[in-house]
């Protein structure tokens, strides 16, 4: 599944940001990086403080749209009746 990103609010950085249940409207950040601060004394990295904030979702409450690729019944070729057998 590919989440759509937003900017961070506090290092404008592009963020992967999911869904949050409950609300169409939505979502929290994904845990990232600061890019000025990336390591504690100890040397273990530092998250951005917005991480797991919750933000807007960009195009939020829009329909979904499924890129599918379905015939017109109208014009589809007729199933080959060779090899089937009747159920009744």
């Amino acid at each position: 599944m590919k989440l759509p990103r937003v900017e961070c609010p506090k290092c404008s950085r592009p963020t992967a940001v999911a869904p949050m249940a409950g609300s169409l409207t939505k979502g929290r950040l994904w845990r990232h990086d600061d890019p000025g601060a990336r390591r504690d004394p100890d040397g273990s990295l530092v998250s951005c403080s917005e991480s797991l904030s919750t933000v807007e979702l960009p195009g939020s409450g829009g329909q979904m749209e499924f890129d599918t690729d379905v015939p017109d019944p109208d014009t589809a070729p007729e199933p080959d009746p060779q090899g089937t057998i009747a159920l009744f």
